[in-house]
C-alpha cells in the first residue's frame, strides 16, 4: 500500500543499460524488469526504482541526492563492487551511528553504504 507523502520511487541515470543492470545483480543481488531498451525497473532494492539511459550522472559534489545502501558487511561490499568494475571514492569511516563509505558504479554515479555492525 503507498503511503501519503513517502518518498516512493527513484530513478536513476545510467549510460549503459546492460552492464548497470548486471553490476547492480552481482553487487547487491537486484533484479530488473525491463520496458523497452531504456528502462528497467529495479525489484528488490528495498524501495521502488527504475534506471533509464543518460548521459547524465548522479555525484553528490554536484549537488545530486545521494543513495544510501545498507551492509551487515561493509568489507565483502566493498570488495564485491571493486570486483564488478566499481570504484571506491571516499573510504570507509566512522560517524554517529555506524560506518560508511562512497562509491561510484561503472557509470560514475556516486552511492555510499553504511553499516551500524
Amino acid at each position: 500500500m503507498h503511503r501519503h507523502h513517502t518518498i516512493n520511487y527513484i530513478e536513476i541515470p545510467v549510460k549503459a543499460m546492460a552492464s548497470s543492470k548486471a553490476f547492480f545483480n552481482q553487487v547487491f543481488g537486484w533484479e530488473f524488469e525491463d520496458f523497452g531498451d531504456d528502462y528497467a525497473a529495479i525489484k528488490g532494492a528495498g524501495l521502488d526504482g527504475g534506471l533509464y539511459v543518460s548521459e547524465h550522472n548522479v555525484d553528490a559534489d554536484k549537488g545530486s541526492v545521494l543513495v544510501v545502501l545498507y551492509s551487515s558487511d561493509l568489507s565483502a561490499t566493498q570488495q564485491a563492487i571493486e570486483k564488478a568494475g566499481g570504484k571506491i571514492k571516499t573510504p570507509t569511516f566512522d560517524f554517529p551511528g555506524g560506518k560508511r563509505f562512497h562509491f561510484y558504479d561503472r557509470n560514475g554515479n556516486e552511492y555510499a553504504v553504511w553499516s551500524d555492525k
